[in-house]
């Protein structure tokens, strides 16, 4: 069951034009690969920490956040975000349901941020530009930030080779691809060796 307050039909979500939507797992269950460098405690500090900044930098856009965890969404309203409640979904199906809810209450373009970015800033500057944007990880592998227009059937392929897999995924739909190298928000946290290198930037 989602928590009180969570469950609102997509007619009530009128947040705006454009929107950011942060998909959030549940802290406790986040990277649990960081294990072998951060105790449990710290690791979901490191989580919630990462996922506040990434709220913070889409500062003057409203940003929603789909999840499906009880702690997440209380996170998520004392961060000022609005509520998706999708369980059950997975990644992908969770970010397809929050761009569709919010399509359906009249947003025109969804910007799409992973929130384990903890250099994130700007993101609710970035230019216009009548297509996909694309902002790749360190790697060129995954896809760490995604613009989309709202109402496009686009297919979301997280996971390894989501960059490439997702350019090509625009070419299938007619849409024109920019491509944005940004360092801050192509650094993401997924590995051990990026906690010691976060904590040496510090």
């Amino acid at each position: 069951m989602p928590p009180a307050g969570h469950a609102a039909a997509a007619a009530d979500l009128h947040l705006g034009p454009e929107v950011v939507l942060i998909p959030v797992k549940a802290f406790h269950q986040a990277k649990r690969r960081l294990g072998s460098a951060l105790s449990d405690p710290d690791r979901i500090a490191l989580v919630r920490a990462m996922a506040t900044q990434v709220v913070a930098a889409c500062v003057p856009l409203p940003v929603a956040v789909v999840c499906d965890d009880q702690d997440v969404a209380e996170w998520a309203t004392e961060a000022g975000a609005s509520v998706m409640w999708e369980p059950g979904q997975g990644l992908n199906g969770a970010v397809r349901a929050g761009v569709d809810r919010l399509a359906r209450a009249g947003t025109h373009w969804v910007i799409v941020a992973h929130g384990d970015l903890p250099r994130a800033h700007r993101l609710g500057v970035l230019a216009p530009f009548d297509g996909i944007t694309l902002v790749p990880d360190r790697r060129d592998d995954g896809t760490n930030v995604l613009r989309l227009p709202a109402g496009s059937d686009f297919r979301f392929a997280y996971g390894a080779g989501s960059f490439r897999t997702h350019r090509a995924e625009a070419t299938r739909l007619g849409l024109p691809v920019r491509v944005l190298r940004d360092p801050d928000l192509a650094y993401d946290v997924d590995w051990p060796a990026d906690v010691i290198e976060l904590g040496q930037t510090l």
